[in-house]
């Protein structure tokens, strides 16, 4: 099966999650795994299985990530299973009950991704994820690697 694995990143957390992902798809699939920047629209629609990822900013995914999203042709994930990730700091971690309330409010960057990724036609195959990091830069959690990587195994299993 072709797969992709689309991300963005801002502090290199995103990327190790979603080289994770790629590597525990890759053992029985052909995967690419794409920097948003490397990624046009034209090559999504031709796989079998996409997962996006972003850190998540201001509650959503990065400007770049929703650019790309926005270029997909409406129907252009017709018949592609998809999959949405992001990185971000665990509600229990938010020292600011400001901040906890918008959280609750406004949420993550994998929704909004799940959603666009369903808008243009694609399959949503798992319930959108977030990997933990430790703070606003990093690191990741400890874990959270090898849960991605079961989380990309819970994704085989789908197929």
């Amino acid at each position: 099966m072709k797969a992709r694995v689309v991300y963005d990143s801002v502090f290199g957390n995103t990327e190790q999650i979603a080289r994770s992902i790629g590597n525990a798809l890759g053992v029985q699939n052909e995967v690419e795994i794409l920097a948003v920047g490397a990624a046009q629209p034209e090559q999504l629609s031709d796989s079998e299985l996409l997962a996006v990822g972003s850190p998540t900013r201001a509650f959503r995914p990065t400007p770049a990530l929703t650019k790309l999203l926005k270029a997909i042709p409406k129907n252009g994930l017709d018949g592609v299973r998809v999959a949405a990730f992001d990185t971000r700091i665990a509600t229990a971690d938010i020292n600011s009950r400001v901040l906890s309330v918008m959280v609750k409010l406004f949420g993550y960057a994998a929704a909004p991704i799940a959603k666009r990724l369903q808008n243009r036609g694609g399959e949503l195959i798992i319930t959108p994820e977030g990997f933990f990091v430790q703070d606003t830069e990093g690191p990741l959690k400890e874990g959270e690697l090898e849960r991605a990587a079961a989380w990309a195994q819970r994704i085989t299993a789908t197929l």
